[in-house]
């Protein structure tokens, strides 16, 4: 019996033992603790790869956590944006986006994602597109350059159908009516390739068609902005033959569906607390890619208006995406 009254004792001391760790909550974890897969919806070599890898150093510095980048190209973004749009809404998965994968893209076809649904964190860069022409093109202007496309005699390449790129040059083309040929590629990169090797006569591109320009591997035709822009300053604004043509090429940032605000919170005041470092700043600079972050609200005010410019572009131009 005493043996027993031992045993409840004992009994009794081990639960009171528990108790406190049943009545305590588990702690809530502080984001991020672990590192952030950034997925880069085009192969390597363009602008959007470019920027997530200015981005990366600086950002994993100020949130304390390593920032993996991962190269998904395809369907003009689409699967890189949808493979982050399904992941897990924890902050720790992320895409870049553009006009093709979010503003533009409801307009071109199904998306396998609600655009307007995603976790739009903020805007990062925006930049005029490049006019590139491979250098054995017979135009030394942009003169010459519209006579040739009223011929019909300009391939024109573009990192795919209803990319940023692609939409700048069909506006271009409806604005101007040249009679240019449209030449889809899977990426940015891969565009590039075939412009230096003068496979393609021209190309509606971003920032990294200044490593073409810069390495005398294709030359510049115009710019999409309304004035010459100063990383080009001999270059003309291709509204200088299209009075009123102006385009802008801009890179953002997403996360999935449902991602707690807390976390876009401290996502979104992270990147455009490195895009103000004047150090970090130049380095964008320099490669032609201008910071323009934007606060959360901002954001979904110029994506509402995004939306809409593409929009009477993609319906004018009957331009529709029926696969990758």
């Amino acid at each position: 019996m005493a043996m027993q009254r031992r045993i409840g004792r004992r009994s009794v001391v081990v639960a009171g033992l528990a108790l406190p760790a049943l009545a305590c909550p588990a702690r809530a974890e502080t984001y991020p603790a672990r590192p952030i897969r950034m997925i880069v919806p085009f192969p390597p070599g363009g602008g959007v790869d470019l920027t997530a890898r200015l981005l990366a150093e600086p950002l994993q510095r100020e949130l304390g956590q390593t920032i993996v980048i991962e190269n998904r190209g395809g369907a003009g973004g689409v699967i890189g944006v949808e493979a982050m749009a399904r992941a897990p809404a924890d902050g720790y998965t992320l895409s870049l986006t553009g006009a093709g994968t979010t503003t533009a893209g409801p307009h071109l076809r199904p998306l396998p994602y609600e655009a307007v649904g995603l976790t739009h964190v903020t805007r990062l860069v925006r930049m005029p597109f490049i006019l590139a022409v491979r250098n054995g093109l017979p135009a030394r202007s942009l003169t010459e350059f519209m006579a040739l496309g009223r011929s019909g005699d300009i391939r024109w390449a573009s990192g795919g159908i209803g990319t940023s790129q692609h939409l700048a040059g069909e506006l271009f083309k409806q604005m101007s009516g040249l009679a240019m040929v449209h030449v889809p590629y899977r990426g940015t990169g891969p565009a590039l390739n075939d412009l230096a090797a003068g496979i393609v006569d021209a190309y509606f591109g971003d920032p990294a068609t200044l490593t073409l320009i810069r390495g005398g591997q294709a030359r510049a035709m115009a710019v999409t902005s309304p004035e010459r822009w100063p990383l080009l300053p001999e270059t003309s604004a291709a509204a200088e033959a299209v009075p009123g043509y102006e385009a802008e090429n801009w890179y953002g940032l997403a996360a999935p569906p449902g991602t707690p605000q807390g976390v876009l919170d401290t996502l979104s005041a992270a990147v455009r607390k490195v895009l103000a470092d004047p150090a970090t700043a130049a380095r964008f600079d320099a490669a032609g890619l201008h910071p323009a972050p934007l606060s959360i609200a901002e954001y979904r005010t110029f994506l509402a208006r995004d939306t809409e410019t593409w929009g009477r572009v993609v319906k004018a131009g009957n331009i529709r995406v029926d696969g990758d």
